[in-house]
């Protein structure tokens, strides 16, 4: 029915070569065109059975959008994707920049795709496979079933994930908890036993990895190693901003015997702790210490020692990895962990 009322993708059935169109689709998952065309373009917005319904049957017909397909096949320069969450973060656009600067020396095409909620990131991973807009993806920072898993594979769309890893994909591998540790031994080697935290894993979608609560979890582990407890009441969290990190660093230098160090997710929460410092008449590091995690290009400026975990590298790396993949996708799967080091400057 379908051949003879629209365009499609050539599907081969053994021998047999056959038109499958939007028609197809709509016809064997027993769903209206409108709701087959919703799953493709506003994923979100069918519900979830359905969209599940009409996925699979796209992928066993083996349909693509004629449309996309001739795009793709037009095109001479590779378009790579970036999927990521917190578009707005210093870190996402200090990793993003390495993954543009490997790409623009092979004049590749970059898209990038927020992930603002949980619904709109696994819409985005149910449809780019099935679009073939993109040549390549890279997932930052994000955490995917494995049903994504075998989507993006049965598509033929190379994958490579940063900071998180799936055994099927190659990736860039972030060692959160060793960067945690590594703010402990480096804090407890400057004498300090009344240690803190404060943490940014507040209101963030489920599909993203909580690197602050990795990041915790390490550096209580490198304090235990010592003997030193980090007690609950020097534990804080906070949104991703300089102000309200300022008001949870305030609190804890207003405790009646406050820490003499204090260990941030992130340098952006950390430029929050030194204002609420020095807003609070305190020397740093000589009354408090403050140590962040990323070394951002701020962190320099602002003399803030840090854990640094390559951000731009780690671009890099991934664009290299990708473009391996994409020239053998039959090459084995890649696993590079970035090395984590402490930053010392005049914060601490």
């Amino acid at each position: 029915m379908g051949a003879a009322r629209g365009t499609g993708s050539a599907h081969r059935t053994g021998n047999q070569v056959s038109k499958i169109t939007i028609y197809d689709v709509a016809e064997h998952a027993n769903v209206s065109i409108a709701t087959v065309s919703r799953v493709l373009n506003a994923p979100h917005r069918v519900n979830v059975q359905t969209r599940r319904r009409v996925l699979a049957t796209i992928d066993a017909l083996g349909y693509v959008p004629k449309a996309e397909a001739t795009a793709r096949a037009r095109r001479s320069d590779r378009r790579i994707g970036i999927l990521a969450p917190f578009f707005t973060y210093p870190s996402f656009v200090q990793r993003l920049r390495g993954i543009a600067d490997a790409l623009t020396r092979t004049s590749g095409e970059l898209v990038l795709y927020n992930v603002d909620s949980e619904q709109r990131f696994h819409a985005h991973l149910a449809t780019l496979p099935i679009y073939r807009r993109l040549d390549g993806l890279i997932l930052m920072s994000v955490l995917v079933d494995q049903s994504a898993v075998e989507r993006l594979l049965a598509n033929d769309l190379q994958t490579v994930m940063i900071e998180t890893s799936h055994p099927s994909l190659s990736g860039v591998e972030i060692d959160n908890e060793y960067g945690g540790e590594l703010a402990a031994e480096y804090l407890l080697s400057k004498g300090h036993r009344l240690l803190a935290y404060i943490g940014g894993d507040v209101e963030i979608p489920n599909c993203t990895l909580r690197t602050s609560e990795l990041r915790l979890s390490g550096y209580r582990r490198g304090l235990a190693a010592s003997g030193v407890e980090l007690c609950e009441e020097y534990v804080r969290q906070c949104d991703y901003d300089l102000e309200s990190a300022r008001r949870e660093a305030h609190a804890l230098l207003q405790l009646s015997e406050p820490p003499t160090a204090i260990f941030a997710a992130n340098d952006t929460i950390a430029l929050g702790v030194v204002r609420a410092a020095r807003d609070a008449g305190m020397y740093i590091p000589d009354d408090v210490a403050v140590i962040g995690f990323d070394n951002l290009d701020i962190a320099d400026y602002t003399a803030l020692s840090t854990i640094d975990q390559s951000l731009e590298e780690s671009g890099r790396v991934a664009v290299e990895l990708l473009q391996a993949r994409l020239a053998d996708p039959g090459r084995a799967i890649q696993h590079v962990r970035l090395p984590l080091r402490v930053v010392e400057r005049e914060t601490t």
